[in-house]
């Protein structure tokens, strides 16, 4: 992530991305640079406009806002003690109302944004 932050950096300062900007910003921030990370950032972001996937990205967590919920509510479930154990427990085991593609929607909207650039 710090080679993405990097070229966000660069980006917000009105400098050009480059292997060497992008080298000297990783370098500053102490980070033991790997070339080959540095120049498949710099061919990946030749043709991409930046202003515009930051604000695509941006977007994204009001799309995705029910898969935060989600984990919101796993994490207060984990901290509700056993009440969580006692209802897995009561289930009849019967899932053939859930589809098994059930969370397939939630996997293709977190693949829009900047990490989709970086695959």
């Amino acid at each position: 992530m710090e080679y993405v932050y990097a070229a966000l950096t660069l980006n917000e300062a009105d400098a050009e991305i480059t292997e060497d900007n992008i080298t000297a910003v990783l370098e500053a921030a102490g980070v033991d640079v790997e070339e080959s990370r540095v120049k498949a950032l710099v061919a990946a972001l030749e043709d991409v406009d930046i202003e515009e996937a930051v604000e695509t990205a941006a977007a994204a967590p009001a799309a995705g806002g029910a898969a935060g919920g989600a984990s919101a509510d796993a994490g207060s479930a984990d901290d509700g003690g056993d009440d969580a154990e006692e209802e897995a427990d009561a289930d009849d085991g019967d899932d053939a109302d859930v589809p098994d593609d059930a969370g397939d929607d939630d996997e293709e909207a977190d693949g829009e944004g900047l990490g989709n650039l970086f695959g």
